[in-house]
């Protein structure tokens, strides 16, 4: 007999990210058995715009010119975060190369970008922006957020570039 929480409808989602837009996506996904996408998308109207994955290297690359952000990978064994700027990089042999000799650098498998979400909702009782490279199999590959000032406030001229972005490149959920 199937678990019941295993069983949810969109409807259901859709019902419970409205109560708890800021639930911690990773979590709710693993929770009601669905995919990190799917709880994406079941976030209320206008949270959530998204892209193609095939926008992967462009979006990368636009934020690379943003300045310090924090970088979140969040796995069922940890959260690693990186705040800082991200470096620029190229596509080569099969990856999107980090083009760093130290800091943060290394090889993502661009290809299996399904797509991209520009999500901004409440967390932790403040405004938050981030962008969330979305795999084939629906998962969270990584997070980038926009940075914030001394006053913790969303930098303004990263949230700018965060939503000329999202206009560019997004359809909504």
């Amino acid at each position: 007999m199937a678990d019941a929480q295993a069983i949810i409808t969109a409807d259901d989602l859709k019902t419970y990210m409205a109560a708890n837009a800021g639930a911690v996506i990773e979590d709710v996904a693993r929770e009601r058995g669905v995919t990190a996408r799917a709880v994406l998308e079941a976030l209320p109207e206008g949270m959530a715009r998204f892209g193609a994955g095939e926008a992967f290297a462009e979006v990368m690359q636009d934020i690379a010119g943003w300045g310090e952000v924090t970088l979140i990978v969040h796995t069922d064994d940890g959260i690693f975060e990186f705040t800082g700027p991200l470096p620029s990089g190229e596509v080569g042999r099969g990856y999107f190369n980090l083009m760093q000799p130290k800091g943060l650098h290394g090889h993502l498998r661009h290809t299996r970008c399904g797509g991209v979400a520009f999500v901004e909702r409440p967390f932790m009782n403040k405004t938050s922006a981030f962008v969330a490279f979305l795999n084939v199999d629906g998962g969270i590959m990584f997070k980038v957020f926009v940075g914030r000032d001394e006053a913790r406030q969303l930098k303004a001229d990263q949230l700018a570039r965060f939503r000329a972005l999202v206009a560019s490149l997004s359809s909504a959920a």
